[in-house]
């Protein structure tokens, strides 16, 4: 069981935070993250138009032979997506910590502007500790 890489997309499709966690992921250049992130969120919104019944917060998991990507979708519309191997258990709720981490370390940060990549020296140790090791 690994964690990959953890993913925050602003509410307009925008890749504001982007970190791997494992040896062995496809380098990828900034721009293609930024494609990725910007197709994801646009499955995403499509995904929540599709439920027969009722409204729906779109997709929260698409798995793969090799991955799972869980989503977390804020209030706020900002997603949290973290890639890990498939049979992790424990995705939400490191999804969950990383968004109190979030919270508490960029968004009550006054010198921090909203929609606009993190550079938070306090939620990259909250990650860190979070992530770090591979356990929640």
């Amino acid at each position: 069981m690994a964690i990959f890489s953890l993913w925050v997309i602003n509410k307009a499709g925008g890749l504001v935070y982007q970190r791997n966690f494992a040896d062995g992921l496809a380098q990828l250049t900034s721009n293609e993250y930024l494609v990725l992130a910007g197709t994801l969120h646009g499955i995403h919104a499509i995904t929540s138009r599709l439920s027969p019944i009722g409204s729906s917060s779109g997709a929260q998991v698409i798995e793969g032979d090799s991955f799972k990507m869980t989503i977390l979708l804020t209030a706020t519309g900002t997603k949290f997506v973290l890639l890990t191997s498939p049979g992790e258990t424990t995705a939400e709720l490191v999804l969950q910590k990383a968004f109190e981490a979030y919270a508490d370390a960029v968004m009550k940060n006054p010198f921090h502007t909203p929609e606009m990549p993190i550079r938070s020296d306090g939620f990259e140790s909250r990650i860190n500790t979070l992530i770090g090791s591979g356990q929640p």
